[in-house]
């Protein structure tokens, strides 16, 4: 069991009047995990909004009269969670598999990555099976090297095939936007990664590969280690790309520059 605390502090440099802001910070029972509990505290009341794309969001709403606008905010979403290692499974109340072999701005196929994948793979690029869809995480693994520090959030999966580096975001881009051109359904998956050596990926992003069509039958697969989800995965939501699932998303008056603090704390609970 994993202990998860996501806090984001925003900071601004003349007084914030108003702000809304869409969360998706609240992870699903499933599968892939147990979610034991969990909480979000936001400065205001947390609204619940009907599920996209089978993701739990929330948002909320503040204002405040001028000139006593807050110059600091503050978002903590925790809990505990159970990962149970489960890597493929079937999603047949979610939607159906064809809704992302589309295109999404994020992650968008081009021919020349689809032929990329295509000489990569050779014959296996033919269907969707687990053995070929690991490969070509492999391949995309060493594609795109994990670099921080040199891609945004806004990044393309084409930009970041071209440049060869990027963070798990990109990579996941990257894979999604090749599943698509195979013709292979994807989808991008933010959530959460634990481990000891590598702390700067708590914050994490993985994806979803159709392997079975008729029994929605997905298969979950984190490019940036080229291997299976497993006990070490939390899933947050799953979407066609990063825009389309991002932990916080919102508008603002006032305010001035804003700056924002991001930091996941992950720790082990011990089994009694």
């Amino acid at each position: 069991m994993l202990s998860i605390r996501h806090t984001t502090r925003y900071g601004y440099t003349e007084p914030l009047l108003y702000s809304v802001q869409v969360l998706h910070l609240w992870p699903s029972s499933g599968p892939c995990q147990r979610v034991v509990d969990w909480a979000i505290r936001v400065p205001g009341r947390l609204i619940e909004l009907p599920a996209t794309q089978g993701n739990r969001e929330h948002s909320f709403s503040l204002s405040v009269r001028a000139p006593d606008g807050l110059t600091q905010m503050s978002v903590m979403a925790q809990g505990r969670v159970e990962p149970t290692g489960v890597a493929e499974f079937d999603d047949a109340g979610g939607l159906p598999p064809a809704f992302y072999r589309r295109s999404s701005a994020l992650a968008e196929p081009h021919p020349r990555m689809s032929a990329w994948a295509r000489e990569s793979l050779g014959a296996k690029a033919q269907a969707p099976t687990v053995p070929n869809v690991l490969a070509l995480a492999e391949a995309v693994a060493q594609r795109v090297r994990y670099r921080p520090g040199n891609t945004g959030v806004e990044t393309t999966a084409l930009e970041a095939f071209d440049w060869g580096l990027g963070v798990c975001q990109d990579q996941a881009h990257v894979m999604t936007a090749l599943c698509r051109g195979l013709g292979w359904p994807a989808r991008y998956v933010s959530g959460y990664f634990f481990a000891q050596n590598e702390p700067e990926l708590a914050s994490h992003a993985w994806v979803d590969v159709c392997v079975d069509e008729g029994r929605s039958r997905w298969l979950s697969v984190d490019v940036t280690h080229a291997c299976p989800t497993d006990r070490r995965h939390v899933r947050l939501a799953a979407a066609t790309d990063y825009a389309a699932c991002l932990p916080i998303k919102g508008m603002r008056r006032g305010g001035g520059q804003e700056t924002m603090d991001v930091r996941v704390q992950i720790d082990p609970v011990p089994i009694a």
